[in-house]
């Protein structure tokens, strides 16, 4: 009887080491992105951002993303957009509308903006939500969705910093639901800031669906287009470099005194515009998101502003025009008319695939004659065409929809009212 006994239970510990969920720690000389596993027929191993081996299925059917727009548009770009069961985040899934009032003329009016793939994907409006900023994740919600795969990505808002408790607790809870979880790192939970590790997310969704050839071309052109802007400023001596600001017109900000939140030296914001756009961040503290006041912002004295997505979309009329922001009216940037905007991009916690376009927009209005040769307007439109592989109307529409049509004349990107 010991030795039936006995029996069973090595066969169950095996079956529990050979189970789709199950995850090992690789060292970094193994680690590599995908790789077939044999010894469990219909899976495959995906090494993840953790350096984690998941056997994941080798076609999965019911996929679970828990991301900003990262994991989606991908799915998009591969093709596996109907796989898709669940959301993380409502930020894929709204369509939002803003209204500015100006002291002189008519008020602005912004209609139906919203995240890229909720463009592209308008099924994603109607998936099942499984959590959103600031609350955990629904791990009933999950387990009824019946997903062969999870994808989760740190860094984005649902589970956003990397001291967060809740992230532990999390993958851990996750884990014990016994379906494959395949992790990703944003770039802002690596302890230097840069983006070759949005690459390797990329390959590892690549990896998850069989299509690494299409991931690894992906990555290659987002490099290309960086490495393009790079080139054009890498040669500005230290002396010529402007100080460019990069702030968000956050009310949540101003109800609480102050002008609006900056990004200081150990941001991926402040990558953008001291590692790529070889410009100065005029905010030379190591600080992530802080709230400043009008005199301080009016003391920094950017040369260049860029207006980034903090609590909706905010355009350079906003700051030229709004009696709200009066008081930044003598402000070198406003007076020059050196104002961009970011393209609008909901719960823009980490970068995601349309990261060149903000990263022109800095250099761009850091160094306008370096880039006079180049058509903003119908770079964007090539960028989004080459991107998601979609035709020139197709293109124009998901630029009205990040509200980005500012870069070219050919569209109108506000109403009045």
């Amino acid at each position: 009887m010991q030795k039936k006994w006995l029996l069973v239970f090595t066969i169950m510990v095996i079956g529990a080491i050979l189970c789709a969920g199950c995850t090992q720690q690789v060292s970094q000389s193994e680690k590599t992105t995908a790789k077939q596993d044999t010894s469990t027929p219909g899976y495959k191993t995906v090494i993840d951002s953790r350096g984690v081996a998941v056997q994941v299925p080798a076609s999965p059917q019911r996929v679970l993303a828990i991301s900003d727009g990262l994991i989606e548009g991908m799915m998009v770009i591969l093709g596996e957009e109907d796989k898709q069961v669940g959301v993380g985040s409502t930020c894929v899934q709204l369509s939002y509308k803003f209204n500015y009032p100006q002291s002189e003329g008519p008020n602005l009016s912004y209609q139906n903006g919203m995240n890229t793939v909720r463009y592209l994907n308008p099924r994603l409006a109607d998936l099942t939500l499984v959590g959103q900023s600031g609350q955990a994740i629904n791990y009933e919600t999950v387990a009824g969705l019946k997903p062969d795969v999870i994808i989760m990505r740190l860094g984005d808002c649902t589970l956003r910093y990397p001291n967060d408790e809740k992230i532990p607790k999390s993958i851990e809870t996750l884990n014990s639901l016994g379906i494959p979880l395949v992790i990703i790192k944003s770039p802002h939970f690596y302890d230097s800031p840069n983006m070759s590790g949005l690459s390797d997310e990329i390959k590892i969704i690549g990896s998850v669906f069989g299509k690494e050839e299409r991931a690894t071309q992906t990555a290659q052109y987002l490099e290309e287009q960086v490495n393009m802007i790079k080139s054009r400023t890498r040669d500005v001596p230290e002396d010529k470099k402007p100080t460019v600001l990069i702030l968000g017109l956050s009310p949540t900000a101003r109800q609480a005194g102050g002008a609006g939140v900056v990004y200081g030296t150990d941001t991926i914001e402040s990558y953008f515009i001291e590692d790529i756009a070889n410009a100065k961040n005029a905010y030379q503290e190591n600080a992530y998101f802080k709230t400043i006041s009008a005199e301080q912002i009016l003391a920094l004295n950017p040369d260049v502003i860029v207006l980034s997505t903090a609590y909706g979309y905010h355009p350079a009329e906003e700051l030229y025009n709004a009696p709200y922001y009066q008081n930044l009216r003598e402000l070198k940037a406003v007076k020059e008319k050196r104002v961009y905007s970011m393209p609008y991009t909901p719960c823009n916690c980490d970068r995601r695939l349309e990261y060149p376009l903000d990263v022109m927009v800095i250099a761009r209005g850091a160094y306008p004659d370096r880039f006079s040769d180049i058509n903003f307007g119908q770079w964007t439109l090539d960028f989004y065409k080459n991107l998601y592989g979609v035709d020139e109307t197709v293109a124009k529409e998901i630029r009205e929809s990040q509200w980005f049509s500012w870069t070219s004349n050919d569209s109108v990107q506000v109403s009045s009212t």
